[in-house]
């Protein structure tokens, strides 16, 4: 009886700690954007996976295997020898004007986020024009407990933002702005 009581008071202790003792939680962005060119049009120059040259952030894409599943591709950031961030591509429809992509590197310093995977596509819009969205979801950067606000969920977040606006923007200084 008294081992029972025992265990039992251990186990009550030992709840609240697992209660705090959670890690991080999956974060997620989804950001869309109207322009003004047909979803073809856009496409056209968004939906090749291993050319991502209409993204400002991007000084140069090297790819492999073009928009074949488990095609890969290594995003040079910034200039020449900037940091890098290589992807795989894990679903592609030309009919539906998607891909979808996950990091397999990057360092927490360029981007603040772990186990980042995204969704890229194109529809149509009513009354002409496209509609673009781009979708992510991963964890931050820092998988532990208290983390610097480096590397926190609200840094992950803005970086991950960030990163769609600046991309999405350039669109639609590309192909103008839907009315």
């Amino acid at each position: 009886m008294k081992r029972r009581t025992l265990l039992a008071g251990t186990a009550a202790l030992m709840v609240p700690t697992a209660v705090w003792a959670h890690g991080p939680t999956r974060q997620k962005v989804n950001l869309t954007t109207e322009v003004a060119a047909p979803p073809d049009e856009v496409w056209a120059a968004i939906g090749n996976f291993d050319d991502m040259s209409w993204h400002p952030a991007v000084f140069s894409t090297e790819g492999d295997g073009g928009n074949a599943i488990d095609a890969t591709r290594l995003l040079t950031l910034g200039q020449e020898g900037g940091p890098t961030i290589a992807e795989i591509l894990y679903k592609y429809s030309d009919e539906k004007m998607s891909y979808s992509y996950r990091i397999t590197e990057v360092a927490v310093e360029v981007l603040p986020v772990t186990n980042y995977s995204s969704h890229l596509t194109v529809k149509p819009r009513d009354g002409g024009g496209s509609i673009i969205e781009w979708r992510g979801a991963f964890y931050r950067g820092y998988p532990n407990n208290d983390p610097p606000p480096e590397l926190n969920d609200e840094a992950a977040i803005a970086a991950v933002t960030g990163v769609y606006q600046a991309g999405l923007d350039a669109l639609v200084e590309r192909f103008g702005a839907a009315s």
